[in-house]
């Protein structure tokens, strides 16, 4: 479990290096329990059982609380073993005291993170992404009109999507039609893709249901402050539902 989150500190190009700084939790649940059992089912009960390890953090009411401390989660579950492996990032310190006992497996393994990346590293990475395109609004319709935006479903377009967020050398950190890459680069064919099942939620958030791609490798850091950016906050959609957090080691 490697990963790394924090602000940068050095200037990007060739030879220049970035830190991240960052709190990782390993949580093993048992997935028998009810507490862990309705995380699996529910999206956005899972979200619940990300977030209850940081009270008092922020003010109640303030606005994404989420992306105010830095949190980004990805899971795992082993039916076979009937545990529920979560990885939490944040920026603050987790306390995991209202999780159930019964409901865990093991004690939670906390890692503090602290790696400075530079133009070249090559490390492994992992990350469980939610892939996305916007549909363009039909002839007709009125200005301003926000087009539709719906999940890639096939591993090549999946594989695309990742591909545009990719920085070779020398590339600026947003692509000329607006996306913004990752600070490193990859050789896309070499990468691993497979298409995990999607999460959703029933009322009261009827219709949130979520696409997922995993998605393993190795990358090249190219632009280091913004690669350590893009381990900070994530990629893609859904970060509030354990989509965009990238793990390297």
């Amino acid at each position: 479990m490697n990963s790394t989150a924090a602000a940068p500190h050095a200037p990007t190009g060739p030879g220049s290096a970035a830190r991240f700084v960052a709190t990782q939790t390993l949580l093993t649940l048992d997935a028998r329990h009810p507490f862990v059992a309705k995380s699996l089912i529910d999206a956005q009960d899972m979200h619940r059982t990300v977030m209850s390890g940081f009270p008092g953090w922020v003010d109640d009411g303030s606005p994404d609380p989420r992306a105010q401390m830095g949190i980004l989660s990805t899971w795992t579950v082993d039916l076979k073993q009937a545990c529920l492996n979560l990885v939490v990032q944040s920026s603050v310190p987790a306390d995991w005291s209202g999780v159930p006992r019964a409901a865990l497996a093991e004690r939670p393994e906390i890692l503090t993170v602290d790696r400075t990346f530079r133009s070249g590293d090559r490390v492994d990475f992992r990350t469980v992404v939610n892939p996305m395109r916007n549909l363009r609004p039909a002839p007709g319709s009125p200005q301003k009109t926000r087009g539709t935006r719906v999940p890639h479903t096939r591993p090549e377009h999946v594989k695309k999507w990742f591909a545009d967020r990719l920085q070779p050398a020398g590339e600026p950190s947003v692509s000329p039609t607006g996306v913004v890459r990752l600070g490193a680069d990859a050789d896309a064919e070499r990468l691993a893709l497979r298409m995990l099942p999607s999460v959703s939620s029933p009322t009261p958030h009827k219709g949130l249901r979520i696409a997922r791609a995993e998605i393993k490798g190795m990358l090249t850091v190219t632009d280091p402050r913004t690669f350590v950016t893009a381990l900070t906050q994530g990629v893609g959609h859904a970060r509030a539902y354990s989509c965009g957090l990238i793990l390297v080691r």
